[in-house]
């Protein structure tokens, strides 16, 4: 399990960049942290690793504490993995040659099943023989993650893990590596800025702003009952609206567009296609709305709109 407790950390000549942040987690669970740009995701990674020395505060791995190059000649846990946005790749060996880096050369056939079975998970079999500098950066992303589970750590630590991978890809390789890392019951800690990383594939999410945390609960919680619209903004787009001199956050799917006369009305600005749907950006009591809709609907007609069930 680890365990941080209230830890915080300033880079030099700069202000605080995380603030008495402190969350445990279990073995084979996984957290996503999100937050935007600057607000110390990357930061808590490194952390983690043990590549930072904090202020105050301390780190455990069950009962080992986790220290930063202070104490270390080479920073970084040996029992964790850490995939940066910079992959650290050699970059003029062939893409099996990358995942077979950390596996022992004692034992060839182990080490070639293994480097099959991570191929398999990054879905670059076909790409084995293939020197990495000829990959692409989406590509590189995916054996950068593959070496980094070679030798099964305990912890994965992955910073914008898919933020170079195409979206006809990613989705995919979302659902085979977090099916493989919870078969494996190994835990992660994803740093995103991708609400898809979080909601279908971890257990917790951690949300951080002005460097502390500002939310932790189940994605589900956290999406379904934003207490923020900043975490709220995190998975879509979010209407701040007042009815009957009550505010609410509400997604575009919670709002209704109808035929009928409503007490909820405003002027259709532009309509967005999102393939399955239309976006329809309505403009109401001075600020704009956003309600799906199936069809397309033309700037400047009046539009009545409701709750899709009563909150």
């Amino acid at each position: 399990m680890l365990q941080v407790n209230n830890i915080s950390f300033t880079y030099p000549s700069k202000e605080k960049t995380l603030e008495n942040i402190q969350f445990s987690l279990q073995k084979g669970e996984h957290l996503c942290v999100m937050g935007e740009s600057g607000c110390g995701k990357s930061t808590l990674l490194k952390i983690v690793y043990g590549l930072l020395d904090v202020d105050k505060g301390d780190l455990f791995w069950n009962n080992t504490q986790i220290l930063g190059p202070e104490h270390h000649l080479v920073p970084g846990m040996e029992f964790f993995k850490y995939v940066a946005q910079d992959f650290d790749l050699m970059p003029f060996t062939s893409v099996s040659e990358n995942i077979k880096k950390f596996l022992s050369r004692f034992y060839p056939k182990e080490a070639e099943e293994r480097t099959q079975e991570l191929l398999e998970v990054i879905e670059m079999t076909e790409l084995a023989n293939e020197k990495v500098k000829n990959l692409s950066g989406g590509q590189q992303q995916r054996v950068a993650i593959a070496r980094a589970l070679a030798k099964e750590p305990e912890l994965l630590l992955l910073d914008e893990p898919f933020s170079q991978i195409d979206n006809f890809k990613k989705n995919s390789l979302r659902r085979r590596l977090f099916a493989y890392l919870k078969k494996k019951n190994i835990a992660c800690i994803v740093a995103t800025h991708d609400g898809n990383d979080a909601l279908s594939f971890a257990d917790n999410m951690m949300v951080i702003r002005n460097h502390q945390v500002l939310a932790y609960d189940s994605p589900s919680n956290l999406y379904q009952n934003p207490k923020e619209k900043y975490v709220a903004s995190l998975f879509d787009d979010v209407n701040e609206v007042s009815i009957n001199n009550q505010t609410l956050l509400l997604y575009p799917n919670q709002l209704q567009i109808v035929d009928e006369p409503s007490n909820l009305k405003g002027t259709v600005v532009k309509s967005y296609f999102k393939g399955g749907y239309w976006l329809i950006e309505v403009a109401y009591n001075n600020q704009s709305i956003f309600i799906n809709h199936q069809e397309n609907i033309e700037e400047k007609t009046t539009a009545f709109f409701k709750l899709k069930k009563a909150v």
